[in-house]
């Protein structure tokens, strides 16, 4: 793959660092407010934390598909 291809290293930085965003501020909530919300507050929490593995898995495609297809077109 050229320098036109996707950078995983920093996506997964990126990632990485989203997650740790979304699990931190949604654990503190949770904790904070406890019982039936808190509960609430943590799938939230859950399915933001799926939310931003599938943006990025879906950026990493799209980028891998844009390199592939300017390969193809030889660009």
């Amino acid at each position: 793959m050229g320098t036109g291809g996707p950078h995983l290293g920093s996506r997964v930085l990126v990632t990485w660092f989203e997650l740790t965003l979304v699990g931190l501020v949604g654990g503190a909530l949770g904790t904070t407010v406890g019982g039936p919300p808190g509960f609430v507050i943590y799938l939230t929490t859950t399915l933001l934390s799926v939310a931003v593995l599938f943006y990025n898995v879906n950026e990493l495609v799209a980028a891998r598909l844009r390199a592939s297809d300017a390969e193809r077109r030889g660009e």
